[in-house]
């Protein structure tokens, strides 16, 4: 109980430090100056806003139910939590210090602070996790989200990132991108292709070949990258509202279908955890990892 109270006071903070945050910066009070370029501005805008309609919510609501010791608290606090983890230390370390105007390092304690909750949350949700309590998984569900977690992990690597890799590492680069904010380039680079994508694909790859350690990581994993997308395609959506030379309707209308499809997926992952579903009965794992699932007749309590 101590724990989950934890838990929710933990989702409480960061919804709070989220919030916070979005009123400081571009989205409201325009008060933190990023070091980054007026297409990174449109970007970091959108992402606010996704942030305030789909992360802040989430986590009240899966920080009550943590309060209240819903055994779906620690699962589904997973998704905001690593989304606050991988956007908010990329606003850190994605400015063009010493080289643009701005003043986002005074800001460092709260995006600091905004960084270590997300990190504790995450934590906290992951060691209370046991994959056998987990809900049995459909090898239908199993298939299709593997699928879409290997769909985006090619969507990344090849539809967001690709284009723009090659053209920077030529020997005369000329993507604006690049050349206007060269650290903020390489930082979102490094994240998407060296974490983004290979999580992606790693956890994909094990479901659709049923591997039971997959289960355990695809539920924070899925979660997150529905936020992402979401936030994603809010910046993209930010970028065509303001008139963004960078902008495309393609990464939007991409970003925006990824999102829609990984929700529908996301609810189908998540909503075993709120019914009584029979306690799932594993057989003996062979040396591969591999194992399969029975429904028992007993009903869990």
């Amino acid at each position: 109980m101590r724990t989950n109270r934890c838990l929710a006071a933990g989702l409480g903070l960061l919804a709070a430090l989220v919030v916070s945050y979005a009123i400081l910066g571009p989205l409201i009070l325009n008060q933190i100056h990023f070091r980054t370029s007026s297409s990174g501005l449109n970007q970091i805008r959108g992402g606010d806003l996704a942030a305030l309609a789909v992360v802040v919510p989430v986590c009240v609501v899966v920080g009550v139910l943590a309060w209240r010791n819903h055994p779906a608290a620690p699962v589904l606090a997973l998704a905001p939590a690593l989304f606050a983890m991988y956007t908010y230390s990329q606003l850190i370390l994605g400015n063009e210090y010493l080289k643009l105007p701005g003043n986002v390092e005074r800001y460092f304690p709260l995006l600091l602070a905004m960084f270590l909750v997300s990190a504790a949350v995450v934590l906290l949700g992951w060691t209370q996790i046991v994959p056998g309590n987990l809900p049995p998984m459909s090898g239908r569900l199993g298939r299709g989200s593997g699928i879409l977690l290997v769909v985006i992990a090619v969507f990344v690597v090849v539809g967001l990132h690709l284009r723009s890799l090659v053209d920077a590492m030529s020997e005369q680069p000329a993507g604006a991108a690049y050349l206007d904010t060269p650290v903020t380039f390489w930082v979102v680079k490094f994240y998407d292709l060296g974490i983004v994508a290979p999580a992606a694909l790693c956890v994909g790859v094990g479901l659709l070949r049923r591997y039971l350690w997959a289960r355990k990581p695809a539920y924070g994993i899925l979660g997150a990258y529905v936020l992402l997308a979401w936030s994603v395609a809010g910046m993209a959506f930010s970028m065509l509202l303001n008139g963004d030379p960078d902008a495309s309707v393609a990464q939007f209308g991409g970003m925006a279908a990824l999102a829609s499809a990984g929700s529908v997926f996301a609810y189908l992952l998540y909503r075993p955890l709120f019914v009584m579903a029979g306690s799932a009965v594993h057989a003996p794992v062979t040396a591969s990892g591999r194992g399969r699932e029975q429904r028992s007749l007993r009903r869990s309590v």
